[in-house]
């Protein structure tokens, strides 16, 4: 036990950097698990005609260190919009909605949510 303050500020810096790195390591895991879960979860519940959408989606890594993000879009992104909300026909009428995105984002969220609390808890 540092009987010395300086010794005793030192110690407690060097274990809080741990603490801050484990958790920042474990919330960019997080991060990255979550995003690919989440595409292949609105693959699954796209609509299956050809295979061609569902196939479509990508998930885009942006940013720097400690400032990732994780972008779960579709190439063809005119078509998930209008799939997602359905649409107007040329003959009067709307087309039926496929909600796709929305189900899976907002099982995104909490898990991600709930993965960020664990490790928040589980370092301490």
């Amino acid at each position: 036990m540092p009987t010395n303050p300086n010794d005793l500020a030192a110690e407690l810096n060097r274990q809080l950097s741990g603490y801050v790195q484990s958790v920042q390591e474990e919330i960019e895991k997080a991060k990255k698990d979550v995003a690919n879960q989440c595409k292949k979860d609105i693959a699954y519940d796209a609509p299956h005609l050809t295979g061609t959408y569902e196939r479509s989606f990508k998930v885009k890594k942006t940013g720097g260190k400690n400032k990732t993000k994780y972008i779960v879009h579709n190439v063809e992104y005119q078509l998930t919009h209008l799939l997602e909300h359905g649409h107007a026909k040329r003959g009067g009428g709307r087309t039926r909605a496929f909600p796709h995105f929305a189900p899976a984002e907002d099982k995104a969220v909490r898990e991600y949510l709930n993965r960020v609390e664990r490790a928040i808890q589980n370092e301490s």
